[in-house]
C-alpha cells in the first residue's frame, strides 16, 4: 500500500498506468489573464471580419466554395461520400503576423457536412432545438437547455464532458444569434459567456471552480455556422475557435493530447452528429 503524499511524478505515472483516477496536481492549475483574453478577442474580431465578407457574397457563401483545385475536389468528394471535411485554420493580423495568446493556445478548426434531401428549415429546426442537444450530441453534451429566446437570439446552457486521459466536466452559457439571408442561406454566431470547470462532478462534493482559475482546459468557445440549401440538400459548415491553457512541459504527455486533440475531435463529432440527426428526418430513399 502506498503511504504518505504522492509527488507529481508518482501521480502522473500511476495515472498513466490506470491505477489512479486523474486528480489535479498544482501544475495543472492555470489562470486566465486579461492579456490572454484581449489576444483571443483580437483573433476573433479578425476572423469575423473575413467571415463578414464571405457570407455576404452569395456566389461563394460557403468556405468550401473558396477552395481551389485539388483541395476543393477533395472537400466535395468527402462531403458527397457522407464524410466530415475538416481543416485547420489560422487567422493573422493585418500585417500577416501570428496572433498569439500569452500563456494560452488558440485552436481554430472548420468542419463541413452535406445532408442530401434535407431542407434549410429542417436544419434550423434541429440546430435550434437546444433542449434536444443532450440527445443529439451525447456523450459530450451531458445536459442542454434553452434558457431564453427573443426572435433570432438564443441563450443556452450546456453541461459538457470532455475526455482524453483526463476527464473534465464544464458548465457553460452561450449567446447565439441567427442571420437569415434568404430562403436558402443562413449563418449564426455563438459566443460562450461563462465556462466553469466542475470539480468532483456527479458526487455530493460537486462544485464549480472560479471562472478562469481552473485547469484551463476550455476558457472560451466561439462558433460560426453557415447553412446553405443547394445541390439537392443542405451544406452545414462550422468554424470553431477555442481558447485553452498552454502545455506545461513537466506533464505535457498528460495535457497535450487534451488541449491539442479535443478541439478537432469535438468539432468532428458535432458535425457528424448533426448530419446523422438530419438524415433521420429525411426520406429513406435519400439516405446514403
Amino acid at each position: 500500500m502506498l503511504q504518505g503524499p504522492l509527488n507529481l511524478t508518482t501521480t502522473v505515472f500511476l495515472v498513466g498506468l490506470g491505477w489512479l483516477v486523474p486528480q489535479e496536481p498544482a501544475v495543472l492549475s492555470a489562470e486566465l489573464k486579461p492579456a490572454t483574453i484581449e489576444a483571443f478577442e483580437r483573433y476573433a474580431r479578425a476572423t469575423e471580419a473575413r467571415i463578414d465578407k464571405e457570407v455576404n457574397t452569395p456566389a461563394s457563401f460557403l468556405y468550401i466554395d473558396r477552395l481551389l483545385g485539388s483541395r476543393r475536389d477533395q472537400a466535395r468528394a468527402t462531403l458527397r461520400s457522407g464524410g466530415v471535411y475538416m481543416e485547420r485554420l489560422e487567422t493573422r493580423d493585418a500585417a500577416e503576423r501570428e496572433i498569439q495568446a500569452p500563456d494560452a493556445l488558440i485552436h481554430h478548426w472548420m468542419g463541413a457536412v452535406f445532408v442530401p434531401c434535407a431542407t434549410l428549415k429542417q436544419t434550423l429546426d434541429l440546430v435550434q432545438d437546444y433542449d434536444r442537444h443532450q440527445d443529439i450530441y451525447k456523450p459530450e453534451v451531458l445536459r442542454s437547455k434553452l434558457v431564453s429566446r427573443n426572435g433570432s437570439d438564443f441563450k443556452i446552457f450546456y453541461r459538457l464532458r470532455k475526455k482524453k486521459i483526463l476527464t473534465v466536466t464544464l458548465n457553460s452559457d452561450h449567446d447565439v444569434h441567427y442571420y437569415l439571408l434568404s430562403a436558402q442561406r443562413c449563418y449564426s454566431r455563438s459566443y460562450s459567456t461563462r465556462i466553469q470547470e466542475v470539480a468532483d462532478a456527479g458526487t455530493p462534493q460537486e462544485r464549480e471552480k472560479p471562472v478562469g482559475r481552473d485547469g484551463g482546459f476550455l476558457w472560451r468557445l466561439y462558433s460560426y455556422w453557415r447553412f446553405e440549401e443547394k445541390d439537392g440538400g443542405v451544406y452545414v459548415e462550422c468554424e470553431s475557435i477555442s481558447l485553452t491553457r498552454d502545455i506545461p512541459l513537466v506533464v505535457s504527455w498528460l495535457v497535450k493530447p487534451f488541449v491539442t486533440d479535443i478541439p478537432k475531435e469535438s468539432l468532428q463529432m458535432t458535425m457528424g452528429s448533426t448530419r446523422r440527426a438530419l438524415l433521420a428526418n429525411v426520406s429513406a430513399s435519400c439516405k446514403q
